[in-house]
C-alpha cells in the first residue's frame, strides 16, 4: 500500500540542498521550493529516510514528513501556478 507524504525542507547549505533535491526527485514531484510530493510505499519512505538522514545537519537543517491521508489528499487546495510538471497524484 502506497501513502502520501508531504516533504518540506530547510537546508542551510547550497550543497547539501542540492543533494537533497537530488535524492527527492527520485521520490515525488516539487509542489513548491522547498517542498515533495510523494506517493510512496513503506519501504521507499524508508529507504529516502536513510538516505536524507546521511546528508542533513541536525544542528543547522531541518526535513520535515507530512503524512496525508486518501481524504486529506483530495482536500487539498493551491491558488496561483500549477505544479511545475501539472501533474496529479493519482492515489494507489
Amino acid at each position: 500500500m502506497k501513502q502520501f507524504i508531504v516533504v518540506a525542507y530547510d537546508i542551510s547549505d547550497d550543497r547539501r540542498r542540492q543533494k537533497v533535491v537530488k535524492i527527492l526527485v527520485n521520490y515525488g514531484v516539487r509542489s513548491n521550493y522547498s517542498v515533495f510530493e510523494c506517493v510512496l510505499t513503506e519501504t521507499q519512505v524508508n529507504t529516502m529516510k536513510n538516505r536524507l538522514e546521511k546528508i542533513v545537519e541536525s544542528k543547522s537543517d531541518c526535513v520535515l514528513y507530512y503524512y496525508l491521508c486518501k481524504s486529506c489528499v483530495v482536500k487539498r487546495e493551491s491558488v496561483g501556478r500549477v505544479c511545475k510538471d501539472g501533474t496529479e497524484v493519482v492515489w494507489v
